[in-house]
């Protein structure tokens, strides 16, 4: 028995005595097997020597001294010898199966997993997606990783011993989703119209999973390092019939909606939008002063690298943190700004930290949505460059991501997977018909040291600068200007006159340059892109454990990811709860309360709704005009 007061002990606990016991009771039954007496069994005897013969034959067993009695044959000896190694064997398989066996009963009790796979208590819940990345982006980063690392052709990257399934990703309205439709799939687990945001094709609101998790009593959180407005982040809470409408969304995510505060921590970009257009920096439509607003409401507001630094474990909640006005620079170029902007990776660890802090005394866990957001935006550009750096962001991220989870003493699974895939990604480009070449140069990526992006935005403050340099006679100049910035920031020193010239035509609208600096870099390394839009392939699902993802095995509609995740935080009925309570507040706006409802005007049939925020496709069409 355990001794009132001592700690119970995992595992198996077996003392001498009861080892001693084990081997002599398996010896023992060996030999009555065999027909034999027990090799410890007390002879019966009618006298005193003979009872005495028999005690000194047992003290000499156990003691290991010889008796005067006749020492037995030479066979015999080797065969009691044999039959107790073999029993001592036997034992300890016996004691290795019970170790085993209470190891599983251990681990079992630890997860406590009810009978439909997922914990049946407290439990957490980290979703990532990889905006925009496909199955071909793994292969770019996997391949260039090896060759600027040195390793080996099999070394992978650690998304790639996560892979459980696939899922497809078409939306309501069309074959080719967005991602407004796509996080909604996630969010509410139900098709839509690309533009959507966590509303369905009648228009109507459609509860989400975070909203239903809040409700059931979980802290959330939403981390990304896009634009907090933008369309992923905002499907998990908030509601608006198209997703440009920032402002609005800004609103709600603080708490100004029919449900009140469904998030309890944010961090990434996307400040612009939350202040008023009076003040610098604001890019709102009014002069509402939504940061203002979120401080009243309770919110601990943070806004630079230092105050994030400064958050220290002890973190406050509910929490936004807005680090740039609009989105948080491409990894290739934030490596060179460490000091004003954070990682996705240390974003997502002070999440955690403060999400499991904010959950230790609580009954329910946490639910968190982890995007790594420009995988896209390079994707849109073309940039290659860009691309590798993004999904390798996004690795490292998943690394830390597993790494709490495996510390961490709250069951927890984490899901990932891409809402789509952007650019028609190939690593292989046909320049030539006398082509193609089997072949494609991780080197070339490995050259640049910033973002296409980062190169026009250059340009384009260049020009600023130096408004002479638009005129004919000053082309040679700009020319010698533009070699330059493609050597220092793309690790291009051969641009062709063919390419300088197509750049000085774009003077007349410089931010059009970064489809031509990312072509320059692509058509080098042999990179080749289908789109600047997004594609219809099917993108991969990530799980930490294979087996509570088992739901998720296969090829999937990307509503069955948002309904795993509705499964395992056990919300489904809250999820309906939340949406009969939006639209009955949805009517009684409609009724005449207050004019247009809070989910914005209803589209106009054939209105474009599926532009991705960045620079906007008009500015590639522009390019072409221009330059045709």
């Amino acid at each position: 028995m355990r001794p009132q007061g001592e700690p119970r002990r995992h595992g198996v606990e077996i003392d001498t005595k009861h080892f001693i016991h084990l081997v002599e009771t398996t010896y023992s039954s060996i030999r009555m097997a065999r027909g034999e007496e027990p090799l410890l069994a007390r002879r019966p005897s009618s006298t005193n020597s003979q009872e005495q013969t028999a005690a000194t034959e047992e003290d000499a067993l156990l003691t290991g001294q010889r008796t005067t009695r006749d020492a037995p044959s030479r066979w015999a000896r080797w065969r009691e010898i044999g039959v107790f190694v073999w029993a001592l064997f036997a034992t300890a398989a016996v004691v290795i199966l019970a170790v085993v066996y209470q190891h599983k009963q251990n681990e079992h009790a630890h997860n406590h997993h009810s009978a439909s796979g997922r914990p049946s208590g407290k439990r957490n819940l980290v979703f990532m997606v990889s905006d925009g990345m496909g199955p071909a982006s793994l292969s770019l980063t996997r391949s260039w990783r090896q060759y600027t690392d040195g390793l080996p052709y099999d070394d992978t990257l650690v998304l790639d011993g996560h892979l459980v399934g696939q899922s497809r990703t078409r939306s309501s309205n069309s074959l080719v989703t967005d991602s407004a439709a796509g996080a909604t799939a996630f969010s509410c687990g139900m098709k839509s119209y690309n533009g959507a945001i966590s509303v369905l094709p009648d228009f109507s609101p459609c509860g989400s999973v975070m909203e239903a998790a809040k409700k059931a009593g979980y802290t959330t959180g939403l981390v990304v390092t896009t634009r907090i407005t933008d369309a992923t982040p905002a499907c998990f809470a908030s509601h608006v019939r198209k997703r440009e409408m920032e402002d609005m969304i800004a609103e709600q995510l603080i708490g100004n909606s029919p449900l009140g505060r469904s998030v309890d921590l944010i961090l990434g970009g996307g400040r612009c939008h939350f202040l008023p257009n009076s003040t610098e920096g604001g890019c709102r439509a009014d002069d509402s002063d939504v940061i203002h607003s979120a401080e009243k409401k309770g919110w601990n507001y943070i806004s630079t690298r230092e105050d994030f630094d400064n958050l220290g474990s002890a973190v406050k909640l509910p929490l936004l943190g807005l680090f740039a006005p609009g989105d948080i620079p491409f990894e290739i170029d934030r490596r060179h700004l460490d000091d004003e902007y954070p990682s996705l990776e240390e974003m997502a660890k002070t999440a955690l930290q403060a999400l499991k802090e904010a959950t230790r005394d609580s009954d329910q866990g946490f639910f968190i949505m982890i995007e790594g957001s420009r995988v896209d935006h390079a994707g849109h550009i073309n940039d290659p460059a860009a691309q590798v750096h993004e999904v390798l962001a996004y690795d490292r991220t998943v690394a830390a991501v597993l790494k709490f989870l495996e510390e961490d003493d709250v069951p927890g699974v984490m899901i990932s997977t891409s809402d789509h895939e952007t650019g028609g990604l190939s690593t292989a480009r046909q320049l030539h018909a006398t082509y193609p070449d089997y072949l494609w140069y991780p080197s070339v990526l490995a050259n640049a040291s910033h973002s296409s992006e980062y190169a026009a935005r250059q340009f384009r403050a260049h020009l600023a600068s130096h408004p002479e340099l638009t005129t004919s006679t000053r082309s040679e100049d700009l020319r010698a200007w533009l070699a330059t910035l493609v050597s220092k920031s793309l690790g291009i020193d051969d641009a062709t006159s063919a390419e300088l010239d197509l750049l000085i035509k774009l003077t007349k609208y410089p931010a059009a340059s970064v489809f031509v600096f990312a072509d320059m870099i692509s058509r080098r390394a042999q990179i080749g892109w289908s789109t600047h839009g997004h594609s219809a392939v099917d993108v991969n699902i990530y799980a930490s454990d294979a087996k509570l993802a088992r739901k998720l095995r296969g090829n999937h509609e990307n509503v069955e990811v948002g309904q795993f995740l509705r499964w395992w935080l056990d919300v489904d009925d809250e999820v309906d709860a939340v949406t009969r309570e939006l639209r009955e507040k949805l009517e009684i706006k409609a009724a005449g309360v207050g004019g247009e409802d809070w989910l914005g005007p209803v589209p106009v049939e054939g209105e474009r709704l599926d532009g991705y925020g960045h620079d906007g496709l008009e500015i590639y069409d522009q390019m072409k005009m221009l330059t045709a």
